[in-house]
């Protein structure tokens, strides 16, 4: 594979030398052009060689709560002591790292480190500069004790073993075993952890239904939205489950292979799957003829070349296949066109690593594990300003007030909840207390029964259902804000993230999400009035509508958002003078 090929040469030279990508072109008999459309694209690679050091600080809404932006500043400023050509230190801003509960996140010569101190990240770059051997402070793997772990971190793959033993001596078939998984994945009411709620139950027996020799499993650990890190603590604390519920998934599909896609900056946890894989090999219960059954199913880790976009599964899926990560239309879907053109079954991690449990206990166990009339289980990040910012597993109808004030210890330097983001960048913000004519008349007349002109979000159930209800969105990232945070700052930084992200493929998207950039931009230099303001909601209905994928679609949220249930935000703000909007800002009316 070009990308796997690409992320040998980078490691090796530390950037893609031409003499070493036409070398590489005559080896693979890849036309040069290929290997430029792939290399190009992705942020991961670097074309020309880069300065000594470099040193990137995550730029979004965790980190950038955390002073992300100070702590960049300060390190330039030393860059530029150092000097003042930019040859030997180079500081830039990043994407998202998946740090967030140890937020601000760096690398240092693409090495992750976090939570540090300006004086800490100027030590880490005198000793970069002297060619020191770095610093390297090793996660722990050790089990938490977790519901999701039946084994409590020494596996015994008792799941698998309860499904080969299924297997009919006559014919050799798994029917039975695999119609009584699909009925207890379908009392459990598991849905996609990924954000798309899809049915497990529903996508397994779709693959199944295929009349295909070949077919794939893929799990997508490309966790890349800012406050989201639930995956990376899964990955490498219970990997051996991921592991199990692949070839769960494998075996039920009919699939002859299996990947698992990871982000490139989690180094740690693509180490622990693949010695996961390598046990489980040694065991039996993965690879070829698993626990003495004769069937088989290879699983392998595929890491990916970097990219927010490449969390969205046909993205993801061209990656795979030596594309630029741009989204395919749909249909067709993957499981009837996944990878290489198969019938693929793609699931997030959290999603695979449930089955095993699933299955050994019964649906009726994870199900009936939500509270507040909501169902199962599900991990939850949250970051931002809270004292304990982690990964927590909690039920499906857990409270904001429960999250926040129990779980995570209440709100961080005595402030005042001021805003939560309950899917980060994607959802939005929201304020504490919501008007009552600014919620759906469905969700008011369930959660405000006595006619009060307020919902106190604080009772609000976490549950994705409830929220997408109430007019917002539940992900597995939930960002608490305080008192102190300048929210129509915090709304460009989010949006900034999905400009920095957009694949450029759909032009609602490419143009949209840099003309949103700018309108807020335009806000906070008081060259924004409220005709500009219609025109930002008609812009981000647009995008909503015309995007071929996710990410254009929830690009509006944080200003729409903002302007929905923060009016008072904005009303600071407006233009009132009557005068002409920013040169920038100019060139949006002439394309609206």
């Amino acid at each position: 594979m070009i990308v796997q090929e690409l992320n040998a040469l980078q490691q090796r030279c530390g950037f893609l030398p031409d003499e070493e990508l036409r070398a590489l072109s005559r080896r693979i008999d890849v036309p040069l052009h290929r290997l430029h459309e792939v290399a190009s694209f992705f942020p991961h690679y670097r074309l020309k060689k880069g300065p000594e050091v470099e040193v990137r600080v995550c730029r979004d809404v965790s980190c950038h709560l955390r002073g992300a932006e100070q702590l960049r500043d300060g390190v330039k400023a030393l860059a530029n002591e150092i000097d003042p050509t930019g040859k030997v230190v180079e500081v830039e801003g990043v994407s998202c790292l998946g740090q967030c509960d140890h937020a601000p996140a760096v690398t240092v010569n693409d090495r992750v480190d976090h939570g540090l101190s300006e004086q800490d990240l100027r030590s880490r770059v005198h000793e970069a500069v002297s060619r020191e051997p770095p610093r390297h402070r090793r996660a722990d793997r050790g089990p938490l004790g977790w519901k999701i772990d039946p084994y409590d971190g020494n596996p015994r793959d008792e799941a698998v073993r309860k499904l080969v033993e299924t297997r009919d001596p006559r014919t050799g078939s798994l029917s039975g075993g695999i119609d009584d998984l699909l009925e207890q994945l379908k009392i459990s009411t598991l849905r996609g952890m990924g954000g798309a709620r899809f049915p497990t139950h529903l996508k397994w027996a779709a693959v199944r239904a295929q009349a295909s020799d070949v077919k794939y499993v893929v799990c997508n650990g490309d966790e890349s939205e800012p406050g989201t890190f639930k995956d990376r603590e899964l990955l490498r604390r219970a990997p051996h489950l991921l592991v199990e519920g692949m070839v769960l998934a494998g075996l039920t599909g009919g699939a002859t292979k299996g990947y698992i896609y990871i982000r490139h900056e989690y180094h740690e946890e693509i180490e622990a799957v693949e010695d996961a894989i390598r046990e489980a090999t040694a065991r039996g219960a993965c690879g070829t003829d698993i626990l003495g059954s004769g069937l088989s199913f290879p699983v392998e880790v595929f890491v990916s070349p970097g990219g927010y976009i490449c969390g969205e599964e046909s993205a993801l899926l061209e990656a795979m296949e030596d594309r630029r990560a741009e989204p395919r239309n749909k249909p067709p879907f993957p499981t009837v066109a996944g990878l290489f053109n198969k019938p693929t079954i793609i699931n997030n991690v959290e999603t695979l690593m449930w089955t095993p449990s699933i299955y050994l206990k019964g649906g009726e166990w994870y199900r009936d594990q939500g509270i507040n009339a909501c169902k199962g289980l599900w991990f939850c990040s949250i970051s931002g300003d809270v004292r304990a910012p982690g990964v927590y597993e909690v039920p499906f109808g857990v409270t904001v007030r429960d999250l926040i004030y129990r779980r995570a210890g209440g709100m961080s330097r005595g402030q005042r909840l001021r805003a939560v983001a309950p899917s980060g960048p994607s959802g939005g913000l929201f304020p504490p207390l919501i008007r009552r004519d600014l919620l759906p008349e469905a969700f008011a007349k369930a959660h405000l029964p006595d006619a009060g002109a307020f919902f106190d979000l604080l009772d609000l159930p976490l549950d994705p259902d409830i929220v997408r209800g109430m007019g917002g969105m539940l992900g597995a990232a939930f960002v608490a804000v305080g008192e102190h945070a300048d929210l129509v700052g915090l709304a460009l930084n989010l949006s900034e993230f999905f400009r920095n992200e957009s694949c450029g493929k759909c032009v609602p998207c490419r143009v949209g999400s840099q003309k949103l950039v700018e309108m807020i931009r335009a806000l906070r230099a008081g060259q924004f009035d409220r005709e500009h303001l219609e025109l930002a909601r008609s812009l981000g209905n647009t995008m909503i509508l015309t995007s071929i994928c996710g990410l254009g679609q929830v690009a509006p949220n944080p200003l729409l958002t903002l302007a929905k249930y923060f009016p008072e935000e904005i009303e600071a703000l407006l233009d009132r003078r009557g005068g002409p909007p920013a040169r920038e800002f100019s060139m949006f009316e002439t394309i609206v």
